[in-house]
C-alpha cells in the first residue's frame, strides 16, 4: 500500500509536531482534536514552528505555503475516512485510547492502518478494541517530531508483517530512523531511560546532590544533551508518571515506582516546561530559575 493520506488524533506538543512531519513530507494530513480552543492551539503550534524554519532558512516562502495547503485541520473525525494510516496522539491513558481505536476502526477503511503514538501501553490492549488487530501499531515518535530522526516502531503479537513493512516505509519518508521494538512495557527507549529519570530524581529529593549538580554532571560527564531533571520538564512530569505508572504495573519492579517527590509536583500542577514550573521554573522555553 502507497501511503497519501495520513490521520493524526490528538494536535498537542507531540501530535501537531508528526502532523508537521507527514506535511513537510508531501502527504495530505487530516488533524483532529476534541475542541475548538484544542484545535487553535495546534494550528499556532504548527505555524509558529514553520516560521522558524523560514527565518532560518530552513524552509522558503513556497514551501511554507505548500505545508500549509497540505493540512486540513478539524474536530469532527469522519474525514479519516479518506486515510491510509491514523496515528493517535492523545492522551497516555489506555482506555481513552482503547474508546478512539473502536471509533477509528469503524470509521477509517479496512486498508488503512491504525497507529498509537504511545510511549508505554501495550499495543495490544488498544488492537483488541478493532476488529484489525493486524493492522495496529505503534509508531512512537519523539519529541520535537520534526526534529528528532528516530522512530521506535512497535510490533504487537497481532501485527502483520505487511503492517510492520508499510510502517517502515511510511517512517522512513517522513526521514526517520527506524528501530523496532516488541510490545513490552517502555518498548526500547523508555525501558532503558525511566530508571535513570527515577534515579535521578531520587537522587535528588534525598538531598544526596543539588538539582543543577544533578543536571551538569550528567550533560558534561556523560555527553548528555540535557540533564534528567530537565529532560523530565521537557517531556512533562505528568507524562513521565503516566510511563512510570504503566511500567510499573508491568514489571512490579521497583527502579519503575513513581517517587514521591514526581507524585506531589504532578498533583501540585508542576509539569514542567508545558506549565511553566517543574524542576526549573520557565517564561516559554526558556529556564529563568
Amino acid at each position: 500500500m502507497s501511503i497519501s493520506t495520513v490521520g493524526v488524533v490528538g494536535a498537542g506538543l507531540m501530535g501537531s509536531g508528526i502532523a508537521e512531519v507527514c506535511a513537510r513530507q508531501g502527504l495530505h494530513t487530516l488533524v483532529c482534536e476534541q475542541d475548538q480552543p484544542a484545535l487553535d492551539a495546534a494550528r499556532r503550534r504548527i505555524e509558529r514552528s514553520l516560521e522558524r524554519g523560514r527565518s532560518t532558512g530552513k524552509l522558503s516562502d513556497d514551501e511554507v505555503e505548500r505545508i500549509n495547503g497540505l493540512l486540513t485541520l478539524g474536530t469532527d473525525l469522519e474525514p479519516l475516512a479518506a486515510c491510509d494510516i491514523v496515528v493517535e496522539a492523545i492522551v497516555e491513558r489506555l482506555p481513552e485510547k482503547v474508546t478512539l481505536f473502536e471509533k477509528l476502526d469503524r470509521i477509517t477503511p479496512d486498508h488503512a492502518i491504525l497507529a498509537s503514538n504511545t510511549s508505554s501501553l501495550p499495543i495490544i490492549e488498544i488492537a483488541r478494541a478493532t476488529g484489525r488487530a493486524d493492522r495496529v501499531i505503534g509508531t512512537h515518535f519523539f519529541n520535537p517530531a520534526p526534529v528528532m530522526r528516530l522512530l521506535e516502531l512497535v510490533r504487537s503479537i497481532a501485527t502483520s508483517q505487511e503492517t510492520l513493512v508499510e510502517a517502515r516505509d511510511f517512517g522512513e519518508k517522513l526521514g526517520k530512523r527506524i528501530i523496532v521494538a516488541q510490545d513490552r512495557g517502555g518498548f526500547i527507549v523508555n525501558l532503558l531511560l525511566i530508571p535513570f529519570l527515577t534515579h535521578a530524581v531520587r537522587v535528588y529529593e534525598s538531598g544526596f546532590a543539588t538539582r543543577d549538580d544533578i543536571d551538569e554532571g550528567m550533560r558534561l560527564g556523560c555527553g548528555h544533551p540535557m540533564g534528567p531533571l530537565q529532560l523530565l520538564d521537557y517531556i512533562g512530569l505528568d507524562t513521565a508518571l503516566f510511563v512510570c505508572e504503566a511500567l510499573y504495573d508491568e514489571y512490579a519492579n521497583a527502579d519503575y515506582a513513581p517517587p514521591p517527590l514526581l507524585r506531589r509536583m504532578v498533583a501540585a500542577g508542576w509539569l514542567g516546561q508545558k506549565s511553566g514550573r517543574g524542576f526549573y521554573r520557565y517564561e516559554g522555553s526558556r529556564i529563568v530559575a
